[in-house]
C-alpha cells in the first residue's frame, strides 16, 4: 500500500503515517551502512519523517543521521528532521540539560551542525523542565523559529495541562505556541493518549508523533518464551519489566491470541499492533524503530495491516487490551 500523509495536527505539514527513529538503533559507527540502509529503504516506502534527540546516543545518533543525510542527496524539501532538547548531549551540568533559554538555544545549534542541516523541521521539548518557567520556553522556541531555525515546536511527554498553558501563554503573547506532542501510545499504554489528552487534540489543535507502537518490543510476541539473546530487552535491561509474574503470564495469553488475529488478517503481528495506533485518527505519525532490514519491512506492512481493521477486528483488539490494561505493570 502507498504511503498515507497526516496533517501535523492543525498545521498545514504533512507528515508520512509511518515515520522512522533514531532511539537505540543510531549511535555507532560501526553500524552506519545498516543504519544508512534502514533510512533508504524507510524513504523509498514514502517515510519522509526521521525522527532524533540530542539525549540519543549522547549525541552521536544526530552525528550519524547527518552523515547518512548528507550522503544521500535527497533533497532538503523531501523529508523532515527532528531533534529533542532536555536530557543534553556532551555533558550534564546545570546549563547543559533542560528547558532554559539558554540550553533550548545552544542545543538547537549543536543539533543542526550533527545532522548537518540548516534549519529543524521539528523541535521538541523531551520533557517537562520544573525549573524552568514555561514561558521561558515559549518564548526561547518562539525566536527559533522566527529566526527560522525551527519551523514547528512541540512537547514529549508532557502532561495536557502543560500543553494547554504553553499554548496559552503563546496565544495571550501573539508567539507560536506548540504544533505536536510525542507520546508514547501502543495497545498497553492507551490511557493518556486516549483520555489525558483529549482536551488538546482539537484546541489548540496538537498533532501526535507517537513512540513505542510496539512496547519496546512486547507486542511483537517474541517475548512470549522468555528474552531471546541480542534482543533489545537483553541489550537494555532497564527497559524490563517484571515479566515472570501472574501479570506477564495474563499478557503472554493475550499476545498469543493477538497472534491469532493477525494470523487471520494475513498480516505480521507486529503491523497488527503498529496498524492498530495508526487507526486513531488523533495519531499523524507512528515512529518505528529497526535494526535490521527485514524488521522494518515487517514493520511497514502497518498500513495495510491498518486497511484490515475493521470495526469487529478493532472492537476485538480493544477488548483484548483495554484502556488501563498494563499500565499498573511496567510493560
Amino acid at each position: 500500500m502507498d504511503m498515507e500523509y497526516r496533517n501535523l495536527g492543525k498545521s498545514g505539514l504533512q507528515v508520512s503515517a509511518l515515520s522512522f527513529g533514531a532511539w537505540l538503533t543510531f549511535g555507532d559507527r560501526n553500524l552506519i551502512n545498516t543504519n544508512e540502509e534502514l533510512m533508504r529503504i524507510a524513504y523509498d516506502a514514502g517515510v519522509n519523517f526521521f525522527d532524533n534527540a540530542e539525549g540519543y546516543a549522547s549525541g552521536m545518533a544526530e552525528e550519524v543521521m547527518g552523515d547518512i543525510l548528507q550522503h544521500t542527496g535527497w533533497q532538503r524539501d523531501s523529508y523532515l528532521v527532528s531533534s529533542k532538547v532536555f536530557f543534553g548531549a556532551d555533558g550534564k551540568g546545570p546549563n547543559q540539560v533542560g528547558l532554559s533559554r539558554k540550553h533550548v538555544v545552544e542545543a538547537c545549534h549543536a543539533a543542526l551542525k550533527r545532522l548537518k542541516v540548516d534549519y529543524l523541521d521539528l523541535y521538541y521539548c523531551h520533557r517537562p523542565d520544573p525549573k524552568t518557567p514555561v514561558e521561558e520556553t515559549v518564548w526561547a522556541m518562539n525566536d527559533l523559529i522566527r529566526q527560522g531555525k525551527v519551523l514547528y515546536w512541540g512537547t514529549s511527554e508532557w502532561s495536557a495541562e502543560q500543553i494547554a498553558r504553553a499554548d496559552s501563554f503563546a496565544r495571550d503573547y501573539r508567539l507560536i505556541g506548540p504544533t505536536m506532542e510525542q507520546p508514547q501510545y501502543n495497545l498497553l499504554r492507551r490511557r493518556r493518549f486516549e483520555e489525558e489528552y483529549a482536551p488538546v487534540y482539537d484546541k489548540p489543535g496538537i498533532g501526535t508523533t507517537t513512540w513505542s507502537p510496539l512496547a519496546s518490543g512486547l507486542l511483537t510476541g517474541k517475548y512470549n518464551d522468555g528474552i531471546p539473546t541480542g534482543s533489545r530487552l537483553d541489550r537494555e535491561k532497564w527497559l524490563r519489566s517484571d515479566m515472570n509474574g501472574e501479570a506477564w503470564k495474563r499478557t503472554c495469553a493475550k499476545l498469543v491470541e493477538l497472534g491469532e488475529i493477525a494470523a487471520e488478517l494475513g498480516v505480521p503481528q507486529s503491523a497488527l499492533a503498529i496498524g492498530w495506533c495508526l487507526k486513531n485518527p488523533r495519531v499523524s505519525s507512528v515512529i518505528l524503530g529497526a535494526t535490521r532490514p527485514p524488521q522494518l519491512k515487517s514493520n511497514l506492512l502497518a498500513l495495510d495491516a491498518a486497511a484490515k481493521i475493521d470495526a469487529t477486528v478493532k472492537a476485538r483488539l480493544d477488548a483484548l487490551f483495554p484502556v488501563g490494561y498494563g499500565e499498573a505493570e511496567d510493560y
